[in-house]
């Protein structure tokens, strides 16, 4: 299957990327069908240049996209569409989390039915020391 992705190219913490037309299962740095286009987002404008006739050619014969040139693809306005999620959290990591968040949740309603005891304890000890009063 033939898709759209990026192709680092750009020195060490300069990154710039071509638009390719390769075979899904072949490294980015192999044989390329064809150039489709530059981004580089390291400038301030984030500069994108797109050959849309042929994007949109090789999308007709059934070309698929990474997620990434998808967005880049929907916000230029090459194609219409939603844009897709790239990052995606790991079930293990969302799992940690939510472990976290409720031990956390559980020690503050702790602390604070603690602290709400002491409150109510107080006043009925001080009305009893000072019946006088």
């Amino acid at each position: 299957m033939l898709t759209i992705r990026l192709q680092r190219i750009g020195k060490k913490s300069q990154p710039s990327y071509r638009l390719i037309i390769s075979e899904k299962s072949k490294a980015t740095n192999s044989s390329v069908l064809e150039y489709l286009g530059h981004y580089h987002p390291a400038s301030k404008d984030k500069k994108v240049e797109l050959n849309k006739e042929r994007i949109q050619f090789w999308i007709s014969k059934g070309a698929g996209t990474s997620e990434t040139v998808n967005n880049i693809l929907v916000k230029n306005g090459v194609i219409e569409g939603k844009k897709v999620k790239t990052f995606y959290i790991p079930t293990k990591v969302k799992k940690a989390k939510e472990e976290t968040k409720k031990k956390a949740e559980a020690e503050a309603k702790k602390a604070k039915e603690a602290k709400e005891a002491e409150e109510a304890a107080k006043p009925a000890t001080e009305s009893t020391e000072n019946p006088q009063a």
